[in-house]
């Protein structure tokens, strides 16, 4: 089976296809939230530009950002699980909620707020594909407020055989694809969005833009990899400093901290 040289779960393609092609997003959106695409009356993107300097700076986010209706909604595709995926998410929500109201305005004016994950990763400890979470009483469930809400969609847990009458786990489908092979099956699966998007695919694929981002993207991405790896090591080695000076046994803390022996060895 040929690979493909670009998955869809690549976050550059993911916002060029999704800027350049409303009908699609607004498929999308209308899946992700359980809405029919008729009830979204207006859908604009607030952050539809991607900047040469953004993509190749490190912990670059290239999400969607959009107004809906009146709520605000912020989209995202995720490959790399760096442990603290929930608090991120917590984190983007909160903010996108708290600069929602300008300064003297009235807090019942907050619009509602959404964050939707599509995340190639396993996040919860369960076999549904779709989590969604609200602010909830802890015994009685009773709603604190319905204007916040997070979505999370794990393409790791689509089902082998899908439901064409479910638009989410199509998409799903197609974020999945790998290979050549793939996007034929999808194509065969006769969902009109579908053929769109694999042809706005193909052309964007193609484009020169898009590949000199994907580069400068890849780098970044090693770049913040190899910063994170450095800073957990610094983190392990502060450690180490420290259960020496409690005079814990050397194998003890190469077992605590994953550091080579001869590294802690070397710390005393």
């Amino acid at each position: 089976m040929a690979a493909l040289e670009y998955k869809f779960t690549s976050d550059i393609l993911f916002k060029i296809l999704f800027t350049e092609n409303e009908a699609l997003l607004r498929s999308l959106v209308a899946a992700a939230l359980g809405v029919a695409k008729d009830d979204i009356k207006t859908l604009r993107i607030t952050n539809p530009e991607i900047l040469p300097e953004e993509v190749s700076g490190k912990f670059c986010r290239l999400d969607l950002n959009m107004v809906v209706n009146d709520d605000l909604v912020d989209l995202e595709i995720q490959v790399a699980d760096e442990g603290n995926f929930r608090e991120r998410a917590v984190y983007y929500l909160s903010r996108i909620f708290a600069a929602s109201v300008g300064e003297g305005e009235d807090y019942v004016n907050m619009p509602h707020t959404m964050l939707v994950s599509i995340i190639d990763f396993d996040l919860f400890d369960c076999v549904d594909m779709h989590s969604e979470f609200a602010f909830l009483e802890t015994t009685r469930h009773e709603l604190l407020t319905d204007r916040l809400g997070l979505h999370f969609y794990e393409l790791r847990k689509l089902p082998e055989s899908i439901n064409t009458k479910d638009m989410m786990q199509v998409w799903m489908k197609l974020f999945s694809a790998k290979t050549e092979e793939d996007l034929a099956e999808i194509e065969k699966l006769e969902v009109a969005e579908m053929a769109q998007a694999v042809a706005a695919y193909k052309k964007i694929t193609r484009m020169s833009r898009f590949q000199q981002l994907e580069q400068a993207r890849s780098k970044a991405r090693h770049d913040e990899a190899q910063a994170l790896t450095n800073a957990r090591r610094q983190n392990s080695i502060a450690i180490a400093k420290k259960a020496l000076q409690e005079n814990l046994p050397v194998d003890m803390i190469a077992r605590l901290t994953g550091l080579p022996r001869e590294d802690i060895e070397a710390l005393q």
